[in-house]
């Protein structure tokens, strides 16, 4: 575990706050997902999309953790210094996998003492990756929603949970599935932000069911901006989202032509975020893969824009 992550004098961000200006009122609430850098150049686009993105003035960032708590460490120091630099909140992802209920409840407080209130509560994947077969640790917290009703005995922590539109692969149905996301919010949690997905009905069908068995918690849509075709497809057969043949259509030959595809990528996003902002959603979540300029794009496609100089965004 490596501490590559503390903060640097060095940093884009150093100083604090003070270049990020003041919250302009807009409508729409977005949130960032970043992963722990491994190595320094890893870490050096971190930290650019960082700089960027901050002045949309994010609800928070949030920071993956790995497999079987593989970047315990280098989440924690991620978490740390976006909260020191950015004066934004920063939410910690962490998972049951690989460790005792007390060595979970300890990271908790770890990030409590910290200043972090936030804790993105998960099963999480097994030390073998997505699509590997999740066993329990002996002792350990047995799922999420177990997960939930330990972090809220530790402190009032705000808790996000996942959700799927289109079912987690290790659920036997989307009814059984819906069920477990109710047993998340009834132990707890604030807020459901869901795998990414291409097809709005996908989402607004889900949002409808998950209302109809008394789910009340915010429903948030995860956004994956498609940067690369061929590895979202790959991603999307491990956790369970479909994609639609006509994006296999749009992304035809731009494989050696990345300007094209970014541009796509942005419009096919933009279409799918407005069309569920028409249809009530006031909140989203960007998956970023650790780089800005998609997701950047697309907030600017939605209006969510720096503060200008007279406050006007």
């Amino acid at each position: 575990m490596s501490p590559d992550t503390g903060p640097l004098s060095s940093s884009p961000l150093a100083g604090g706050t003070a270049e990020f200006p003041a919250r302009a009122p807009q409508r729409l609430k977005v949130s960032f997902e970043f992963f722990p850098p491994k190595t320094e150049a890893m870490e050096h686009s971190l930290w650019e999309a960082v700089k960027r993105l901050a002045p949309l003035h994010p609800t928070f960032f949030s920071v993956t953790y790995g497999a079987g708590g593989s970047t315990r460490q280098r989440t924690h120091d991620t978490v740390v210094r976006l909260k020191t630099e950015t004066g934004i909140e920063p939410a910690a992802h962490l998972t049951c996998v690989g460790a005792t209920c007390g060595e979970i409840d300890e990271v908790a407080r770890a990030y409590w003492d910290a200043g972090i209130r936030h804790i993105v509560a998960l099963r999480g994947d097994p030390p073998s990756g997505m699509g590997g077969k999740y066993t329990p640790h002996p002792g350990g917290y047995a799922n999420a929603a177990a997960l939930v009703a330990g972090l809220k005995k530790i402190a009032p922590f705000q808790i996000s949970v996942a959700a799927y539109p289109e079912k987690h692969p290790d659920s036997p149905d989307a009814d059984a599935d819906l069920e477990n996301l109710k047993r998340k919010v009834d132990a707890g949690a604030d807020r459901c932000i869901t795998q990414f997905f291409f097809e709005a009905d996908d989402f607004l069908r889900f949002r409808d069911r998950a209302a109809a068995i008394g789910i009340e918690a915010p429903i948030v849509p995860g956004i994956m901006p498609v940067s690369n075709y061929q590895s979202v497809a790959r991603i999307a057969g491990l956790c369970g989202s479909k994609v639609p043949s006509w994006m296999a259509q749009l992304f035809d030959g731009l494989d050696d032509d990345a300007e094209t595809r970014r541009m796509i990528a942005a419009t096919v996003a933009g279409d799918l975020c407005r069309r569920l902002r028409d249809e009530g959603a006031d909140q989203f979540h960007f998956y970023t893969l650790n780089r800005a300029d998609l997701t950047f794009a697309i907030c600017h496609l939605l209006g969510v824009r720096p503060a200008r100089a007279g406050g006007v965004s």
